[in-house]
């Protein structure tokens, strides 16, 4: 997970709009905003995410 793609998530989680585990609304609002990269990793990276979303913590082996 890069920069760009840590600050859109947080981004849609501060704004309250979704549940952060409903991952089709997340990737919705995703492109609503513009967040392209975020959609696109959403579709690749669901385990690297979910990790994130509860713990806080990026995977940094890859």
């Amino acid at each position: 997970m890069n920069e760009t793609i840590r600050m859109q998530i947080l981004a849609i989680r501060e704004s309250g709009i979704t549940n952060m585990f409903d991952l089709p609304r997340v990737q919705k609002e995703a492109y609503t905003r513009g967040f392209y990269e975020l959609v696109n990793y959403l579709n690749e990276h669901k385990a690297e995410y979910a990790r994130f979303i509860l713990t806080g913590e990026e995977d940094e082996s890859k």
